[in-house]
């Protein structure tokens, strides 16, 4: 047995684990550190959180759509970042046109919709193009085709972008209804952060009643288990494959909205960072999982806002939060190498993995 034990374990796995260890130390010792420091309060500590949140409810939007297209395709859409980019850089436009009309901030609901709707067609038209055009005819090709094409698309959407409406930054206006903070209790709660949050929440319940409580979401399960037996019982699998795409566009385009609102600027590049955050909260949560994927952006925003204080502050670190992005990809790494499946994930079969 003792043999057996030997064989399985190489040098690489414990390399792995050294570093692992290392860093999980590191953390033990910069939290007590930080802690024990008492510099900040538990209000602070509680308003990170909050923000946490509303970040993290946008990654969540933006992994559902990677989520939604892996469970169906077992591919990953990396130009799902552009798709999410492209919603609010559009909607930017008419924001400025509701603003000069006096509309915006007289008829804040109002506007707020219009944005939102133009958000969404806007990604989901592009999701579903890319699908058609760029993914469909590739459907049989080697994983690896598929994966390239998806990187190329992202750079040919950034570019298209950047020539249609200028690579400067496009300032997002801001609603009167949604300055200061709400009180509950002895919480003080931004707007902002609280409609995001609750927006986020409320996009993800909507598409997790879709896929679970619709026919259509019976088809879009039927496609992701096998694609055959599903056209052979009746289920149009291209029109599936393209309403999902559809489906995870418009959840981009919501969470783009829900970004801008937070951070009131578009910009050509802006999709790169969080698509690459909401693909890690996509595997931390469990790809292919609705729910999961919700939870995994929820977990990295609470990390990515509390990390930097909580873990590095108290080791002496200058400006710690300049460091947020290197907790975020820590996680994918050690996520893929230790449990794959993510947190509501469940190992695949053979046959799929």
């Amino acid at each position: 047995m003792l043999r057996t034990w030997r064989q399985r374990i190489t040098f690489s796995d414990i390399v792995v684990w050294a570093i692992g260890l290392a860093i999980a130390f590191m953390v033990i010792y910069g939290t007590i550190a930080t802690l024990r420091l008492g510099k900040y309060t538990s209000a602070t500590w509680l308003d990170l959180i909050i923000t946490g949140l509303a970040l993290g409810g946008i990654y969540a939007l933006i992994a559902l759509g990677y989520t939604l297209v892996y469970g169906i395709l077992r591919m990953i859409n990396f130009a799902h970042s552009e798709v999410f980019m492209a919603g609010p850089f559009t909607a930017a436009f008419l924001a400025d046109a509701l603003v000069k009309l006096g509309i915006w901030n007289r008829y804040p609901l109002l506007s707020l919709v219009l944005v939102l709707a133009l958000a969404a067609a806007i990604s989901s038209g592009i999701a579903f193009l890319l699908e058609r055009i760029a993914y469909r005819p590739l459907r049989t090709a080697p994983r690896l085709v598929p994966l390239i094409t998806a990187i190329g698309a992202s750079f040919f959407l950034q570019y298209t972008f950047r020539g249609l409406y200028g690579s400067g930054l496009k300032g997002f206006p801001t609603l009167e209804v949604l300055k200061g903070y709400w009180t509950l209790g002895t919480i003080h709660i931004l707007k902002t952060q609280a409609v995001v949050i609750l927006g986020a929440l409320a996009m993800m319940l909507i598409l997790y009643g879709i896929v679970q409580y619709t026919k259509f979401g019976k088809a879009m399960r039927s496609v992701s288990e096998d694609k055959e037996t599903a056209a052979l019982m009746g289920i149009d699998v291209d029109r599936t494959i393209s309403v999902t795409f559809i489906l995870g566009g418009a959840s981009a385009g919501v969470a783009g909205i829900l970004y801008v609102i937070l951070f009131p600027v578009a910009h050509f590049f802006m999709g790169f960072i969080p698509g690459i955050k909401a693909f890690t909260a996509a595997v931390l949560g469990g790809i292919g999982n609705v729910p999961g994927a919700f939870l995994g952006g929820l977990i990295l925003g609470v990390l990515e806002s509390v990390g930097p204080s909580l873990f590095l502050d108290g080791m002496g670190i200058p400006a710690p939060y300049q460091l947020k992005d290197v907790i975020a990809f820590i996680i994918l790494v050690f996520i893929l190498i230790f449990r794959p499946s993510g947190i509501l994930g469940e190992r695949m079969a053979q046959a799929k993995a």
